[in-house]
């Protein structure tokens, strides 16, 4: 990777794990028009100064992020003026594409007279916690040790053990903890209680009470440590425990407050207890905690997704008499309850007496409205609500643009695209997997290769997604297109991706049923040559092949390559063979059994309907 030299070792060690080479978009003559950077408009999505200065970079970073030295030589002529704000607007522009924001951080940290702020690394360190890249997060925090230890705070390992928690890596969370002495922090209650909050939001309950136990005498007890726990165990369905934390609660001293009372109310609510939420609702005015608006609309949102939409607006009347105020989450569950069971126009009437109330519906509100629409297929529908919103989310976007490919207006889909950026948005990986399978179902698969390379370049694919990258690849060589399949595989490996054994295995499956045996067993070659292993399934596959083309010299090859492979993993090659011909039989008894499921129910399908006539 081609970096100026620095002399701190930052780069080195970050950009072995973000290794990117996207190839430039000018080679892209599909998105010429749509991403021509001279066609961006200067919007200002806030009004602010310098909302012009960030779009400017954020179109460079877009154009030559894969070309270092043009990139660096762009940003110098810009003109910009780099300062911590600055940067970390521009951090913030760019989104879901991690790597784009990388590279400016890297360039600006190059400047004179400029140093990362404290709110620069910190934002830095959720984008790359958000890609897990988990060890250029250590690496980031080793720099900041070595020239800025005055800015490590405990906000900084609150950031990474939230990322840790999302991705269910308890151990590594909890190890943050033990970590922060080392970088002259000591955690205390506040930390603790971040870290127990985040494990429970993130179904790692049992953990979360297994270290609060074990932690007890280090770390007092707070209340807000009881409500985490209180939220996990309602969260996970387990209400006897949540019971159990309240008792704890109560014997440590402490008073149920209204948020500890909406968590248990949302607990029977989610349970389908709604008696005992009922209940609840009543003991928290008798306890002399008045239900508040969230109160209410925990019940009111538990029966719009009962379809139970009378005895939802029952709750709201009693809210009005109650004289609790309804609030905009109030008003945006009705509208949601309503339009999910296909009363649009009711869901109208309730938008219409929100906005007399004055409360302004916000994208939630407008969001649910436009899934209606979207589900009978009413794309102009969709397209005026889009008008009437004054600043469309993301998910606004997403939903009209999944529609337009839906309804095959291509034109229609890319005219979003192109307004969603123009108004200051970057397309996210759920934007660029719309926008693939839509392409994909049009048979446009030169246009769906261009957004599939693009969002590769952007640093968006993980794996989850290689289901995209399956479909792309099988709808390319039923279009007999190998050469661009081929250059689909080689955009992945050139720029960095993580190629594990799923991932090769969708492209050596997808050459060989599609009839391409040799370079299947040519790319399972390259496989082991990344010392990844293939399956037992796709090794027996091949060989199979390749007996049918009397290609002994090749079988040889990979099967020699296997068995060192199994040596060295300490399996016997025997039993993995024996594996590999059995998961082939299997996958071949459950494809002819659905044919057969699948032709019985055309059978009855056709037979259901007649009468016998005597």
């Amino acid at each position: 990777m081609l970096l100026q030299k620095r002399p701190r070792g930052l780069i080195i060690s970050i950009s072995l794990v973000l290794c990117n080479h996207p190839k430039p978009y000018s080679t892209n003559r599909h998105l010429n028009a749509r991403i021509a950077t001279s066609d961006f408009p200067n919007t200002s999505r806030a009004g602010r100064l310098g909302d012009e200065d960030v779009e400017k970079v954020y179109r460079i970073l877009r154009r030559f992020h894969s070309r270092v030295p043009k990139l660096e030589l762009a940003l110098l002529q810009s003109g910009v003026e780099v300062s911590s704000g600055f940067t970390e607007r521009v951090l913030n522009r760019c989104g879901d594409a991690g790597n784009l924001g990388y590279r400016f951080f890297v360039w600006a940290s190059k400047q004179p007279g400029y140093t990362h702020s404290y709110d620069v690394y910190k934002a830095m360190l959720k984008i790359l916690g958000k890609m897990r890249q988990f060890g250029a997060v250590w690496a980031l925090l080793e720099e900041m040790r070595r020239d800025n230890p005055h800015l490590i705070k405990p906000d900084v390992f609150v950031v990474l053990m939230r990322r840790f928690a999302s991705a269910r890596m308890v151990s590594k969370a909890v190890q943050v903890l033990d970590e922060m002495p080392k970088y002259g922090c000591q955690p205390d209650d506040y930390v603790f209680g971040c870290l127990l909050d985040a494990l429970c939001k993130n179904g790692s309950v049992k953990e979360a009470a297994s270290l609060f136990e074990d932690m007890r005498v280090r770390f007092t007890p707070t209340l807000k440590h009881f409500t985490s726990l209180l939220y996990g165990w309602c969260k996970d369905g387990k209400l006897m425990e949540a019971k159990h934390v309240l008792v704890q609660m109560r014997d440590a001293g402490f008073v149920p407050d209204i948020v500890v009372y909406n968590t248990l109310l949302s607990g029977y609510a989610a349970a389908g207890k709604m008696v005992d939420a009922s209940d609840l609702l009543k003991e928290m005015a008798k306890k002399g905690c008045e239900p508040n608006a969230t109160s209410y609309t925990t019940l009111i949102q538990a029966f719009c997704a009962r379809e139970k939409m009378d005895e939802a607006m029952r709750v709201f009347v009693e809210m009005e008499r109650s004289s609790c105020d309804a609030d905009v989450v109030t008003y945006t569950t009705l509208i949601s309850g309503f339009c999910k069971w296909g009363k649009i126009t009711k869901g109208y009437e309730i938008l219409d007496q929100m906005i007399r109330k004055g409360h302004a519906p916000n994208q939630t509100t407008y969001m649910h409205i436009l899934a209606a629409h979207e589900k009978k297929d009413q794309l102009e529908e969709c397209m005026e609500l889009i008008k009437e919103m004054k600043s469309p989310d993301l998910s606004s976007y997403n939903t009209v643009i999944r529609l337009a490919c839906k309804l095959e207006d291509f034109k229609e889909g890319v005219r979003l695209w192109n307004e969603m950026e123009a108004s200051g948005l970057s397309p996210t990986l759920d934007t660029f997997v719309i926008m693939i399978h839509g392409l994909i179902g049009q048979g446009l698969l030169v246009e769906a290769c261009d957004y599939f390379e693009e969002m590769v370049g952007r640093g968006l694919l993980s794996a989850p997604q290689y289901g995209t990258l399956k479909e792309l690849l099988n709808a390319l060589l039923r279009a007999e297109k190998l050469e661009l399949a081929k250059q689909v595989w080689n955009c992945l490996v050139t720029r960095g991706c993580e190629l594990n054994v799923s991932a090769w295995t969708i492209w050596i499956h997808a050459l060989f049923s599609k009839g391409h045996v040799k370079e299947a067993c040519s790319y399972c070659l390259d496989m082991m040559d990344a010392n990844v292993m293939p399956q037992p399934d796709t090794f027996a596959k091949l060989m199979r092949g390749l007996r049918n083309l009397y290609n002994r010299e090749i079988a040889a090859e990979i099967t020699e390559k296997v068995r060192k492979m199994a040596a060295d993993r300490q399996m016997t090659f025997k039993m993995y063979k024996r594996r590999g011909e059995r998961d082939l039989k299997e996958k071949a008894k459950e494809k002819t059994d659905g044919r057969k499921r699948r032709a019985r129910k055309r059978s009855w399908g056709g037979t259901r309907g007649r009468t016998t006539v005597l």
